[in-house]
């Protein structure tokens, strides 16, 4: 008696012209590949962390101390900052500060704009300009400070002589207060709007040619273009430009320093400048300075995290 094959069922067949799906396998990666990427990252992070979060919270450590000498620190808590608050040579620095980055930031988006317009409108020569507009940015601040303030003198100055030769009289660019403070904040746009410039025309070359091909079509002008299509298509690369025109502005120093050194009468000391004369300018006080570096990280910080939901909100409408 011949006994009973059973039949197996055979493997279903793929419907015809699908591929069959392909079967997970399970990789097991051993753990020396899966740490590589890190230790590619170590280097670049040890440095980091050494030169950069460790001062930062050391920073934070040290503003709640009194030291005269940085040897010597005696324990005061919150007094540095208490200290800061009640000092008015820190509320003229805040106010100055802030009249910079908002005057700066402005004049920066709308300038960076146009150029980033012209410069992408031109059919030739895109690179030259793109490059000459780019020169500010790679010179040094400290001789940008010191060209400018030869260009700025009073008497013999480059800008005055021109001035002068149509009529214009002298202009104490950097002896009054007024003109001191729209001198600074001039040199600072001509020398970062290049800058902002190449951030801008790169999101306006990502922006669809059919999109104005199709606007031509209807009719539409060069101005209605760019209300309606270029500006709102713009808009996130414009806040990029702005958190980062804010994070300049706050930390603004080193060519007003030698431009203006914060004068007159401390109407261009910003707030750095605040933090640097407190640090290495006698009388030494690295707690106040400390505390200084804390609050503007703090008023940086909190900026930023408001244009970001700001400028959120705006997309979702």
């Amino acid at each position: 008696m011949s006994k009973a094959t059973i039949a197996r069922p055979e493997p279903a067949k793929a419907p015809a012209g699908r591929s069959p799906a392909p079967q997970k396998r399970r990789r097991n990666v051993p753990w020396t590949l899966r740490l590589a990427p890190y230790l590619f990252l170590l280097p670049n992070m040890a440095i980091f962390g050494l030169f950069t979060i460790y001062p930062a919270i050391n920073g934070v450590n040290i503003s709640l101390y009194a030291s005269p000498n940085g040897r010597i620190f005696r324990w005061v808590g919150i007094g540095n900052y208490e200290t800061i608050l009640s000092d008015p040579t820190f509320w003229q620095a805040a106010r100055a500060t802030a009249i910079y980055t908002v005057a700066y930031v402005l004049l920066s988006v709308v300038i960076a704009t146009l150029l980033a317009v012209l410069v992408n409108s031109q059919g030739w020569g895109k690179t030259f300009f793109r490059g000459v507009f780019f020169v500010p940015v790679l010179i040094s601040p400290v001789v940008v400070g010191l060209v400018w303030g030869w260009i700025l003198q009073r008497q013999g100055g480059l800008l005055n002589t021109a001035l002068g030769a149509v009529g214009i009289g002298e202009i104490p660019w950097l002896i009054d207060q007024n003109w001191a403070l729209v001198a600074v904040i001039a040199v600072g746009v001509w020398m970062q709007a290049g800058f902002y410039m190449l951030i801008l025309l790169a999101g306006l070359q990502g922006i669809d040619p059919s999109l104005y091909e199709a606007a031509r079509m209807d009719g539409a002008s060069s101005t209605k273009q760019f209300t309606a299509i270029t500006m709102p298509l713009l808009q996130p690369t414009m806040v990029v430009v702005v958190v980062l025109g804010t994070i300049h502005g706050f930390q603004a120093f080193d060519f007003i320093f030698t431009l203006t050194g914060g004068g007159p009468t401390r109407a261009t000391t910003l707030m750095v400048q605040y933090i640097y004369d407190n640090g290495f300018v006698s009388p030494i006080r690295y707690g106040i300075a400390a505390a200084g570096g804390v609050i503007l990280f703090v008023v940086i910080f909190l900026v930023t995290i408001l244009n970001y939901f700001v400028s959120r909100r705006r997309e979702a409408v």
